[in-house]
């Protein structure tokens, strides 16, 4: 049990005008001390919030009583969303990225949660394995809402082998608490070919629309590979099984569409780029609740860019899963929007499917003259080819083809100022600017662009 340190203080807020501190250690709220930033803002939403700290290089607590407005904002951030020991996973899935990384990351990259907290705050997936009494009765009471569950398959036997975990069987009985409490809750079926696919994806859809029959909404998203796996039965997919995989969503989505009127199976955006099929428009999406699960990604960018959709704020992706990332995220000094060099081309940076969509986003702007860099994802390998696990050691070798370059980098890439290998920007070797991952910030950029002949 740690106690929270107050990392931000904003100005004119009761937090600062009663004299808290960056660094202040909360020892205690009221006398008590909060166990995760959900119990944080529930104590200092009063009109009256008795503090008990300790400021660093000093010995002595003291109280600092601050009043406010109901409701008010206290106006301090805290370090952490988990202020006692975080639920790690206790399941072995074969197909899980955090076994795939490298030795020699940060150590919070190899950290396995298995945290309803952390579902609630950052949308991280829970397989309910270690859920509790205690935990069901506090979502329900305080209404955590939405909760991300990792389903993969309803059938007991597969699911238990997937999770090698014998209590993947049954936890499933916690998600038929919790969508009868109310709580919304999204679900997600990682398919391994081979493994739960076919007839077991089709039965664990059909689940979906039956026995959790009102789950918000059901992502199915193929298993990441990286050179890194060494897990025998996981293998990429086929064109062949990614065409299966999506005309099985299709066809179980529709049917839950002619029974309920709406739309809740979706196929990741990866499907649609492996089986070479038209993405699908943002309005098949419905309320596009899982962007950061490729779920309507590609859509959502597309609609930004041509200006039909409003921008959806992104998260940190894979860091916002394993960094435990502060939800506001990262934005770079150096933003691609604000660059004095505005009336030079700018060089887009991305992955392999990230060009997909650049390149229908360019010719929905009229700007095919821009270049696109396809960046391969050689630190991973494998099956990954998305922007977000691209890496300074996959863009060194490109960046050095030309040091004078614009090279624009989308914002998803980074977590605090560093790459998931733990290099930062100062340590490429050339400046490269930062966009947020947007159609709309795609678009504001490139209005400034000069046109450009015989760009590619």
């Amino acid at each position: 049990m740690s106690a929270p340190l107050v990392s931000e203080v904003a100005e004119g807020s009761p937090a600062e005008r009663f004299g808290l501190l960056v660094g202040d250690e909360l020892v205690s709220i009221g006398g008590e001390q909060p166990l995760d930033v959900i119990e944080y803002q529930q104590m200092v939403d009063g009109e009256r919030v008795e503090l008990l700290i300790k400021r660093p290089g000093q010995i002595l607590q003291r109280k600092i009583i601050i009043e406010k407005e109901q409701g008010e904002p206290l106006g301090a951030r805290v370090d952490s969303a988990v202020f006692d020991r975080i639920r790690t996973c206790d399941n072995h899935c074969e197909f899980c990225f955090i076994y795939q990384l490298p030795k020699g990351l940060r150590r919070s990259l190899y950290l396995k949660d298995d945290d309803y907290r952390l579902s609630f705050l950052y949308g991280n997936f829970t397989t309910l394995t270690r859920f509790t009494e205690l935990d069901a009765e506090r979502v329900l009471s305080e209404r955590l809402s939405p909760l991300y569950v990792s389903l993969h398959a309803t059938d007991p036997e597969v699911r238990a082998g997937m999770l090698r975990n014998p209590r993947g069987a049954t936890s499933l009985r916690w998600l038929d608490v919790l969508l009868e409490g109310g709580i919304e809750v999204h679900g997600q079926v990682v398919v391994c070919p081979g493994v739960n696919d076919g007839p077991i994806l089709e039965e664990t859809l059909l689940d979906c629309l039956d026995r959790f029959g009102t789950l918000a909404s059901v992502a199915v998203v193929p298993l990441g590979l990286s050179k890194f796996s060494e897990e025998a039965r996981m293998r990429p997919h086929s064109v062949e099984e990614a065409v299966a995989v999506l005309d099985v969503v299709e066809r179980v989505s529709d049917a839950g569409v002619r029974l309920e009127g709406r739309r809740r199976l979706f196929a990741s955006d990866e499907y649609y780029l492996m089986a070479h099929r038209a993405i699908p428009p943002v309005a098949y999406y419905q309320d596009v609740d899982q962007l950061e699960n490729g779920i309507g990604l590609a859509a959502q960018f597309l609609a930004e860019v041509s200006g039909a959709a409003q921008s959806h704020s992104r998260s940190g992706g894979f860091f916002q899963s394993v960094d435990g990332a502060p939800p506001w995220g990262y934005r770079a000094e150096r933003s691609a929007l604000s660059s004095p060099r505005l009336n030079e081309a700018p060089i887009l940076l991305t992955g392999e499917f990230g060009a997909s969509i650049l390149r229908l986003a360019l010719a929905i702007l009229g700007r095919e003259d821009i270049s696109i860099r396809e960046v391969a994802n050689t630190y991973f390998a494998g099956t990954v080819a998305v922007a977000g696990l691209l890496t300074a050691e996959d863009l060194i070798p490109v960046l050095n083809e030309d040091l004078t370059a614009r090279w624009v980098l989308p914002d998803v890439c980074l977590n605090e100022g560093r790459f998931l290998d733990g290099a930062s920007l100062a340590d490429l070797p050339c400046e490269v600017e930062i966009v947020a991952t947007t159609g709309t910030a795609l678009a504001e950029l490139l209005a400034s662009a000069p046109a450009l002949q015989g760009a590619h």
